[in-house]
């Protein structure tokens, strides 16, 4: 079973940057099977997704994000973290840590609870 983890600071004040880390227990982060990402839900909206880190460091981005995004991972931790700059109050949003696991032709999917960001001054 694998289980994420989101931290960081709750509040963040607007054009600095937001910093995440998800710490992961039961999955390996070099592991070929996994893709590791993350993913917002804005208050009242639906989610979106920003990016996926793969098991060999490559990294994906949400076109409309790409510019503020930035992904990396560091497995000795067994952690992988997000940066987005320039935030505003529309990065206000509950953040999650996703990970997805494929075997064969079954994938699971493993969320971590959330951690909710304000961007406010």
């Amino acid at each position: 079973q694998v289980r994420l983890q989101e931290s960081g600071p709750g509040l963040v004040k607007p054009s600095q940057t937001l910093s995440l880390t998800c710490t992961v227990s039961g999955g390996s982060l070099s592991g070929i099977e996994y893709a590791w990402s993350w993913i917002r839900q804005p208050p009242g909206k639906g989610l979106e997704w920003m990016g996926v880190i793969s098991f060999d460091g490559n990294t994906y981005y949400n076109s409309s994000l790409e510019s503020r995004t930035s992904m990396s991972k560091e497995t000795s931790k067994n952690q992988f973290s997000l940066q987005l700059s320039s935030v505003t109050a529309e990065d206000t949003a509950v953040y999650y840590c996703n990970a997805l696991y494929c075997s064969g032709d079954k994938c699971n999917n493993y969320w971590g609870q959330g951690t909710q960001v304000t961007v406010s001054s």
